[in-house]
């Protein structure tokens, strides 16, 4: 008798984990077909932002007067966001509500996003593309689980999976832009159940654009030296002082909103007052070195060469275009200030300025976004895997003392960085 339960019991158990496993394989079989779908339309959406987006920059940079428009292309993109009713516009923040379900992101996010963004960067404003990137692919995530009728949970899946398509495509990183929609949104939790869609997603989206012909920026390989006392002992106060710019890149941000807000009221003044200072500060400097990412000046710096001042006048330019209304990112604008300001700490140190640079890009990207495991696995992707001891302390450590700020006044820091507890608050501003 107690053989025949024993075998009627394990029975059971078998069916019920067949069950299971069937269960999951159909689960599986849907979001493959479902990221497919994201990585395919999503992702050729994003594809075709970042082939306009190179074209506007081209094409600024064949004819630099162009950057004399900037007032009326701010008074276009003003007038876009008043036409279409969208004027209080929370950008990327919108998106990572969404991730909580704090927030619906509306359809027309995409499109505006999309136009004032290629609009920003051709005349010249100071802003990146991911961050645009990820309004575009978190917009139409949101639109494709409203057309499928998927519930809350499905849809903010489909969020991530937008967002990863757009980064991925737009900036060549497939895996770091996988692992970036799931961190972003809360500081200490994953969203491990978006690890597949995201990846699918990502990679589609990737070889997409790849096939598209999009064009990646080519950053400099840096030199990364054998492990020394002295270099990660340097490496360690670089990172503190990484930390430190982050939290004056993030107040400057919003103090420059505020005050913009409280003394320039008008958001059409507001935005072509911006366009003259930035206009003025590219005709006192004879270049346009600070105007768009700044790409070039990321190049340089992992070269070992920058002025001093790059990385102040970074900050200053970016929080002038971004909070006066253009619109793109901040992401691109934070590598070029950790990596120009690392740079010069090699420099004035007196040793390794391309290595000092390629791990001030990281740490200043990590401490604004509060996400060290995507910006570990950026700086592979971006640099290979050459002695990734100095970055990992790096990251490590400007993670830890930038405190709560971030970029964005969405994101959670649902746990502490100091110590194993629930806290479940929102970035400082």
């Amino acid at each position: 008798m107690k053989i025949r339960r024993f075998l009627k019991h394990g029975k059971v158990r078998s069916l019920r984990y067949s069950i299971h496993c069937i269960s999951h394989l159909r689960l599986f079989i849907r979001w493959l077909i479902l990221s497919l779908m994201v990585g395919l339309i999503i992702g050729g959406i994003g594809s075709l932002f970042a082939l306009c987006m190179t074209e506007a920059v081209k094409l600024r940079s064949r004819y630099p007067n162009i950057m004399f428009l900037m007032p009326i292309g701010g008074i276009i993109i003003v007038l876009l966001y008043r036409l279409f009713k969208y004027q209080n516009d929370r950008g990327t923040n919108m998106v990572i509500a969404s991730i909580h379900a704090e927030a619906e992101i509306p359809g027309k996010m995409a499109p505006m996003i999309f136009i004032s963004t290629i609009i920003t960067h051709l005349v010249g404003g100071s802003a990146g593309r991911e961050g645009a990137a990820l309004q575009i692919g978190g917009s139409l995530g949101a639109v494709m689980g409203r057309l499928f009728k998927m519930n809350d949970t499905d849809r903010r899946v489909l969020v991530m999976c937008g967002m990863s398509a757009v980064f991925s495509a737009g900036f060549g990183t497939p895996i770091a832009a996988a692992i970036f929609a799931m961190e972003i949104g809360s500081v200490g939790v994953m969203y491990y159940a978006a690890l597949v869609p995201c990846t699918i997603s990502s990679i589609t989206a990737w070889r997409l654009a790849s096939f598209a012909g999009v064009e990646y920026d080519n950053f400099a390989k840096a030199v990364f030296p054998e492990l020394t006392v002295s270099k990660v002992l340097l490496t360690i106060l670089l990172s503190v002082l990484c930390a430190a710019i982050s939290i004056i890149f993030c107040i400057t941000l919003h103090s420059t909103n505020k005050l913009m807000k409280k003394y320039l009221k008008n958001p059409y003044i507001r935005i072509v007052a911006a366009s003259f200072i930035l206009i003025a500060i590219s005709l006192i400097l004879g270049n346009q070195n600070f105007l768009g990412a700044s790409i070039p000046m990321i190049e340089l710096a992992l070269t070992g060469k920058t002025v001093w001042y790059a990385f102040i006048l970074k900050i200053i330019c970016t929080a002038i275009t971004i909070e006066s209304g253009f619109k793109g990112g901040e992401i691109v604008p934070s590598f070029c200030i950790g990596a120009t300001f690392g740079c010069l700490f090699g420099h004035i140190v007196g040793t390794s300025p391309e290595l000092f640079a390629a791990i001030g890009m990281v740490c200043i990207f990590c401490s604004v976004t509060n996400c060290p495991l995507t910006s570990l696995i950026i700086a592979f992707e971006l640099f290979g895997f050459q002695q990734p001891a100095y970055i990992l302390i790096g990251i490590a450590v400007s993670y830890m003392l930038s405190g709560y700020y971030g970029l964005y006044h969405d994101q959670k820091i649902v746990y502490s960085k100091y110590e194993t507890k629930y806290i479940n608050r929102h970035t400082k501003s």
